[in-house]
């Protein structure tokens, strides 16, 4: 089955929007809706629809069928309260289906009453793009809103605090390694090791482009000189440990690199005793020699 072309699915979906009554407003986020990010055909459509009730879009879902065969339908919403089992999101006033299409295509819709999307919690200061108003009912802001979704300076503080705390959750990385607990390990040097060096990558990259964009990970590639790229690319391994360890030292690597270059930017200092302190301490854990 062919892919539906962007034309096609944006014709559709503004069909589906202007003949239903119920549905007031429309508006883009995401990807689609970034003027600095190009879409491929891999790229979601997120799209909301600001509507004057939901539970006639929730009770019968037939009407999802319009928008194409559906290979799978995922209720993001409701699937995130039942998993924690508390009312995390109050589905009488948004709801969200995710749709695969046997095409390939994907949409991520949100339906939501008008007083829900003049709050925009969840697309605070994410760009997006106004399609359809038949009340008038949107904020203007939600034309385009990018400007605010840029990645910010830090402060020296907020810089110090970063290079500190990746030198000292390594710690907890090389221990976990030589105790034979890799699983911990593993969690321990994801959830804080690699946390605090995106941050750090975060305003490398703000640096590189004076801090005009709007990044992740998904972006890394497009935006990182491809030493670094290939350096960033290095610090994922599987669990033998002679493996694990070429990460952790490629990450030491990167992490010093880039947490320089930042600190010279703004003039901050970057503690070299930290690294060396800590350099010396995986060393000895690495080759048991503590």
């Amino acid at each position: 089955m062919k892919m539906r072309t962007d034309k096609e699915l944006y014709e559709l979906i503004m069909k589906i929007a202007t003949e239903d009554d119920r549905i007031r407003a429309v508006y883009m986020h995401g990807s689609r809706a970034n003027p600095n990010v190009q879409p491929d055909k891999y790229s979601d459509y997120d799209i909301a629809f600001v509507v004057t009730e939901i539970n006639s879009f929730i009770n019968d879902k037939k009407w999802l069928n319009n928008f194409g065969d559906i290979a799978f339908l995922f209720e993001g919403y409701l699937n995130q309260n039942n998993y924690f089992m508390k009312e995390i999101n109050d589905l009488s006033r948004r709801y969200a289906y995710s749709m695969l299409f046997k095409d390939g295509s994907h949409i991520d819709l949100i339906i939501e009453i008008i007083n829900e999307a003049m709050r925009h919690t969840h697309i605070k200061n994410k760009p997006t793009t106004r399609l359809l108003d038949k009340d008038g009912c949107l904020p203007v802001a939600t034309q385009v809103n990018s400007s605010n979704d840029t990645i910010k300076k830090p402060c020296e503080d907020e810089y110090t605090s970063c290079c500190s705390g990746y030198w000292w959750f390594l710690s907890n990385v090389a221990k976990s390694i030589a105790r034979d607990n890799i699983p911990y390990a593993k969690e321990q040097f994801i959830s804080y090791t690699l946390l605090t060096l995106d941050r750090m990558m975060g305003w490398y990259i703000g640096v590189q482009t004076d801090f005009s964009l709007s990044i992740d990970k998904k972006y890394y590639k497009k935006y990182l000189p491809s030493e670094i790229y290939n350096l960033y690319m290095s610090i994922y391994s599987n669990s033998e440990r002679s493996n694990f360890w070429n990460a952790i030292f490629c990450s030491c690597k990167l992490f010093s690199q880039i947490a320089t270059i930042v600190g010279q930017y703004f003039g901050f200092y970057y503690n070299k005793q930290e690294e060396n302190s800590m350099l010396d301490y995986l060393d000895k854990i690495k080759s048991d020699t503590l």
